[in-house]
């Protein structure tokens, strides 16, 4: 994993091996039942599933892949590496804004004046912990 909160690439393909595997078990389930029923099926209409099936695997790896493995931009995941203003002082404690939001930040390298950009590194509870922007 190359950023924090983005996904592997592995475990994005076993979320859609699971989703893939479902969709299987419910096809052979079906053409089971179809079979049992005594209902005959041309190789035209397995050859038309199997067509649907290689088109779904397709766009999964097109479309759903990466959005899985996309880096989280909501909760406390989404928060850390954003950027603030500070507006109190932090020594080691005071506030910063961050996308109009007033939070209540810790210093973890030393003090900060106000009007000094930060980096938000950690999220404890609603306290964030912030050092100098670089």
């Amino acid at each position: 994993m190359d950023k924090k909160g983005e996904i592997s690439l592995l475990k994005a393909w076993l979320i859609i091996a699971a989703s893939l595997i479902d969709d299987a078990i419910v096809l052979a389930l079906i053409l089971l039942g179809l079979w049992f029923f005594n209902v005959k099926i041309t190789w035209s209409i397995i050859l038309v599933i199997a067509a649907v099936m290689v088109a779904l695997v397709f766009i999964m790896h097109k479309a759903v892949v990466p959005a899985i493995r996309r880096r989280k931009i909501s909760g406390a995941e989404g928060m850390i590496g954003m950027i603030g203003k500070v507006t109190e002082p932090l020594k080691p404690m005071g506030t910063v804004k961050i996308k109009d939001e007033y939070w209540t930040a810790i210093s973890t390298e030393g003090d900060v004046d106000t009007g000094e950009d930060v980096e938000v590194t950690a999220i404890n509870g609603l306290n964030l912990e912030v050092r100098k922007k670089e």
